[in-house]
């Protein structure tokens, strides 16, 4: 298990204290690094990539987006800077997701900026227990720890389904309208296109995966829960929630079964995480491995592509998998 995820909520207040010190004597460029709004755009701050894409395709020309987690660092972890942590205090708007980032929902709380979205607020969130992996890979206190904090062990990815995603859409349009009444119009022609490719590509997942020779897939992320759940399939995650945790043997014994009675062909993992646990098990077990890409980070490989083609690569990619019709 990842330490990072554990540091205690007590050294992240500090750390949100010293960012607001810090801030203080900051320069003006060290400021500008959060986005200093004098180019008269809305300075937006995005806690990850899912957030960045709907700030930055709804907000159009008139906000200034910056990401909280660079590209190629995976989100969980991510630990952020004194410099950071006090910028937060300067930005006109804040979109995060809560119960994805621990680290960015202290900060976002001491932040006290008057403009702050949870995208989780702007849907209904569900748990997907044990039958994506929530329950597997860790030992009891591992997983208490991990999870604590939580809001009743509730699946974040909302962003992987696209009909949830558009609903969350819908809510940021209107709360930039409120924080910025003037280019309201604006705000809400871009909401609407963004929807209507949202629920493009809704249509396109719905009729892909609709006829396939079995409707399992296996990954090392337990992140689909939300995609699962919507085109009919079942997602068997190897380890659970935690990208980098190892499952226990006896989660590989329920795999190595599960994949024979669903004839399953190939074990996904992800870009920001090892593929070492999944080209193992994809070798014991005679399958292949691939891609499956839960969009929490864009990285160099997938540079110069956003949400929609990422997410039409994903749709690919489990067609294969599930030997589509």
């Amino acid at each position: 298990m990842n330490v990072r995820r554990l540091i205690p909520t007590a050294a992240v207040a500090g750390a949100v204290a010293l960012g607001l010190t810090a801030l203080s004597a900051c320069s003006s460029s060290d400021a500008a690094e959060s986005g200093s709004g004098s180019d008269g755009k809305l300075d937006v701050v995005a806690s990850f990539y899912p957030m960045q894409f709907l700030a930055e395709e709804i907000g159009g020309s008139h906000v200034s987006v910056t990401s909280l987690t660079k590209p190629g660092v995976e989100p969980h972890d991510l630990e952020l800077s004194p410099r950071q942590i006090g910028g937060l205090s300067d930005a006109d708007y804040i979109l995060y997701l809560k119960n994805v980032q621990p680290a960015v929902d202290d900060a976002v709380a001491q932040a006290g900026v008057e403009n702050t979205v949870d995208a989780a607020s702007l849907t209904t969130l569900e748990s997907h227990g044990s039958e994506v992996g929530h329950d597997h890979g860790a030992e009891e206190g591992e997983e208490h720890e991990e999870h604590e904090g939580e809001e009743a062990g509730l699946d974040p990815h909302i962003w992987l389904d696209p009909v949830k995603y558009a609903e969350v859409a819908e809510g940021v349009g209107k709360s930039l309208e409120k924080a910025d009444p003037d280019n309201a119009a604006d705000y809400r022609k871009n909401t609407e296109t963004l929807v209507a490719e949202l629920n493009k590509l809704d249509k396109a997942y719905e009729s892909g995966l609709k006829n396939t020779a079995t409707k399992t897939f296996i990954t090392t992320h337990s992140a689909f829960g939300y995609l699962a759940e919507r085109y009919g399939l079942t997602q068997e995650g190897i380890a659970g929630i935690d990208p980098e945790a190892e499952p226990s043997p006896a989660r590989i014994d329920e795999i190595h079964h599960v994949a024979e009675e669903s004839k399953a062909t190939t074990v996904f993992f992800e870009t920001l995480a090892s593929d070492k646990t999944a080209k193992t098990l994809a070798k014991d077990l005679g399958l292949k491995t691939g891609v499956l890409d839960p969009l929490e980070g864009i990285t160099g490989k997938s540079a110069g592509a956003d949400y929609i083609e990422v997410m039409e690569s994903n749709l690919t990619a489990l067609q294969k998998a599930l030997g589509a019709k």
